[in-house]
């Protein structure tokens, strides 16, 4: 249990370090000119954004809003498997990146972690459903308690801000506690 934890704090950690060392080369050798990597939407070269905007943040404070609940989501999800997190963080990237890729603004740079943000709040939101057992529902209640009020940034709100890619990072979590849902043990009846 104890290197087990110890593992997921160098992982949540790994990551963090690598966020924000981006984002101090990115603002203090780049000016800012790798945010130009992220997602444009329906542009070829712009698919590419799909795999760089979750770790590119248009400012410190912009990096520092997605860290706490990164981390924090994040080790939720690692709670009951470590590996899931890596699955969820993928699964929302992507679903996060392609639905943004589709319908976002054609002139529009999007980038940020909150889409993977917004994935893991939407697997742990929707796994107590998928798995109907009493930890996960008391991890979706959880969640829900402590970040809830996050789901309206899934809609168009606040200028500047990607609803899009809240929106399907939120499905791609979804889409996560379905595909990794462990499906519940059936009581075993015995005939006599």
């Amino acid at each position: 249990m104890a290197k087990e934890f110890r593992l997921q704090i160098k992982i949540l950690l790994g990551v963090v370090v690598l966020l924000w060392a981006i984002e101090i080369i990115d603002q203090v050798i780049f000016r800012g000119a790798l945010n130009s990597f992220g997602i444009r939407p329906r542009s070829l070269p712009g698919l590419s954004g799909i795999i760089f905007a979750p770790f590119l943040h248009g400012n410190f404070p912009h990096l520092l809003a997605n860290t706490v609940p990164l981390v924090s989501l994040g080790w939720l999800i690692m709670l009951r498997e470590t590996e899931d997190f890596f699955w969820v963080s993928a699964i929302s990237a992507i679903v996060s990146g392609l639905g943004t890729w589709l319908i976002g603004a054609a002139t529009s740079v999007h980038i940020g972690a909150s889409g993977v943000v917004f994935g893991y709040f939407g697997y742990l939101l929707l796994r107590g459903y998928f798995e109907r057992s009493a930890t996960a529902i008391a991890f979706s209640l959880l969640v829900t308690f402590l970040y809830g009020g996050i789901i309206w940034g899934v809609l168009p709100t606040q200028p500047g801000v990607s609803w899009e890619g809240h929106l399907f990072g939120f499905l791609g979590g979804v889409l996560a506690a379905r595909l990794l849902a462990k499906p519940k043990q059936p009581s075993r009846d015995f005939d006599i």
